[in-house]
């Protein structure tokens, strides 16, 4: 079942910035009021979080450092002043220095 997002609305029915969350078959109706406190909501319009090939939760874990040295990649990050240290992967310099 899907969670669909509401917000409060005051007397004036415009949002009040208050929002909660419910899940609910897609065959219910939408809520005229909050469970809890019985003020009025309408449901939101808000974008789908799909994790697809190329989303950024699936962009996320393909770039983790375990990933990417499984590849067979070599990662290295910023380390203060001009020097960087290797993270990821078994290949190169530890660390790589600006002096160098």
């Amino acid at each position: 079942m899907p969670t669909y997002v509401y917000e409060v609305l005051d007397k004036q029915g415009k949002p009040t910035g208050e929002t909660f969350e419910v899940v609910q078959s897609m065959k219910d109706d939408a809520l005229t009021k909050q469970p809890d406190t019985g003020k009025p909501c309408r449901r939101a319009v808000v974008a789908p979080n799909i994790a697809g090939k190329w989303s950024d939760i699936k962009g996320k874990s393909a770039l983790s450092n375990k990933n990417l040295e499984r590849l067979g990649f070599t990662k290295y990050e910023k380390r203060g002043n001009g020097y960087m240290e290797r993270v990821a992967g078994k290949e190169g310099p530890k660390s790589i220095s600006a002096e160098d």
